[in-house]
């Protein structure tokens, strides 16, 4: 939701002129561009177990965040509290990180008594640019282009309404199968208002809701046991809890209960791997789109560092990082530096085409910020991060790709995944997947690793289906911070990866 500027400016007790005098100070002492980075944050949680409310909450969280580059040099501060001694302090204190001085005497009038030479400092660097990032946009945000309107917001709703959800939840699901044990469901909420300003004038603002519900279920049959979870997650109000959403989590979760007691775990070594459409998305997440942030190409760190603008693998296939679906847990009106959310190509008909950038290493490459800065919060200077990750349909048709499997392994459900950025290795725990053997699927398997290398398994491709799916569930990313994101990929085959088996 993008609400009227004013409303942005009183919550934080800020108006243009101080934001423009904060971020002089920030540029002071020689720094060449500084932002603001303001959020007020409301974030709740509400736990069901077995029918019972065992723990719920709401945390508030409001703070600034000042960014000062100089260089090569980074300096950060930030504060909890907008009152003027405060982001005074917090400016100076970043600014001094990245000049290598000291932060100076704190006088809290000095915001509004700035220098005629830092406020001139101030307008040559918002007319001119700065010799580190250049003014891309200027625009005011547009409502009309807003990706995350909601209608019911989570905050202003009371958490004792939500209870009753989570217990129609709990009895869809025991309602489904007399297996179930214990049923676990949680509903977690986040809305932010985030204001932001950087010394090239740049002001841009919006309130980013974020809703999540997920339910854990612990099956018994024989003596045996088995745990399964389904979540959904939405940049979206509270009237996401629908009836249709709780009878798709219920059904979802139940189902294929008899494969996940009869699986077994097969025989490993290298094989073909079809990996099924939706959550296998998150071996490319992994795998391969961090290996295309452009902090760890910057830094020579990424076994794709010296291969721009050359053939990964096959043609026809396309592999994009996308801020502008509508309400999906990746998407941004703005990036955490203020840069519009869009759609970046990473490969495009094979070919690596572009990586993900923030303002900084933008300028390192000498190309436009794609909006991928991130960071967790006002506390910490945003970086390359990915939003909603996934890779085009292509043109085969699902089932006549296990078809031409001989021999091999299908899988649909991912979970604790490792990589290393400089070698491209990886490995992957399967939580459930079948044996394919003659072109059918047949045995269901469990307790398997897929371990490969994310150049080769590019280059591996041999077909791509016509059927991608971006996973709606709660996909957290973590890269020395934490943010939500999506993925997503059609049905795809492998020709060669090692599974890890008896």
């Amino acid at each position: 939701m993008i609400k009227d500027k004013q409303y942005y400016l009183d919550l934080f007790g800020v108006d243009e002129e101080i934001l423009r005098r904060l971020a002089a100070e920030g540029i002071a002492r020689g720094g060449d561009y500084t932002d603001l980075f303001f959020e007020s944050s409301t974030l709740g949680m509400l736990l069901l177990r077995d029918g019972e409310v065992t723990s719920g909450g709401e945390h508030l969280d409001y703070g600034v965040g000042i960014r000062v580059l100089s260089g090569e040099k980074t300096g950060y501060a930030y504060a909890e509290s907008t009152t003027p001694a405060d982001m005074l302090s917090a400016a100076r204190a970043a600014s001094a990180i990245a000049g290598g001085g000291a932060p100076g005497d704190l006088r809290v009038n000095d915001l509004l008594r700035l220098s005629r030479d830092r406020a001139d400092s101030f307008a040559e660097a918002a007319a001119n640019g700065s010799r580190l990032v250049r003014k891309y946009f200027p625009g005011a945000p547009n409502p009309s282009a807003d990706r995350y309107p909601f209608r019911q917001n989570w905050a202003d709703t009371p958490m004792r309404e939500f209870v009753p959800f989570l217990n129609r939840l709990d009895n869809a699901v025991r309602t489904r199968d007399s297996r179930v044990e214990k049923v676990k469901a949680m509903l977690s909420y986040d809305v932010r208002d985030v204001l932001m300003f950087n010394s090239l004038e740049e002001l841009k603002y919006d309130t980013r809701p974020l809703g999540s519900l997920s339910v854990t279920v612990i099956f018994s049959q024989n003596g045996k046991y088995d745990t399964k979870s389904v979540s959904r997650s939405f940049r979206t109000g509270a009237e996401m809890l629908t009836d249709s959403l709780l009878e798709e989590m219920a059904a979802e979760v139940v189902k294929g209960v008899d494969e996940r007691f009869d699986a077994r775990r097969p025989k490993g070594g290298e094989m073909s791997v079809v990996m099924g459409a939706g959550a296998s998305g998150i071996l490319l997440h992994e795998a391969m789109g961090h290996a295309f942030e452009a902090d760890f190409n910057r830094k020579g760190q990424s076994v794709f560092s010296s291969r721009m603008g050359q053939r990964i693998c096959p043609e026809g296939i396309n592999i994009l990082d996308d801020a502008t679906l509508k309400g999906n847990r990746g998407a941004l009106n703005f990036d955490d530096e203020g840069v519009p959310g869009q759609k970046t190509y990473m490969v495009e008909d094979g070919i690596l085409t572009s990586y993900l950038h923030d303002r900084i290493s933008a300028r390192s490459f000498g190309v436009s910020p794609t909006g991928n800065g991130r960071r967790e919060s006002f506390r910490y200077p945003p970086i390359p991060r990915m939003r909603a990750t996934y890779m085009e349909s292509g043109n085969a048709d699902p089932e006549s790709i296990i078809a031409s499997v001989r021999s091999g392994i299908y899988v649909d459900d991912f979970s604790n995944g490792q990589v290393k950025i400089g070698e491209g290795d990886f490995t992957f725990y399967v939580r459930s997947g079948f044996l394919i053997e003659d072109g059918r699927l047949t045995m269901p398997v469990k307790d398997v690793n897929i371990i490969g290398n994310g150049p080769r398994a590019l280059a591996d491709i041999r077909a791509v289906g016509n059927d991608l799916r971006v996973d709606d569930g709660a996909w957290t990313c973590g890269k020395e911070q934490n943010v939500p994101v999506s993925c997503g990929i059609p049905t795809v085959l492998v020709s060669k990866l090692t599974v890890g088996g008896e």
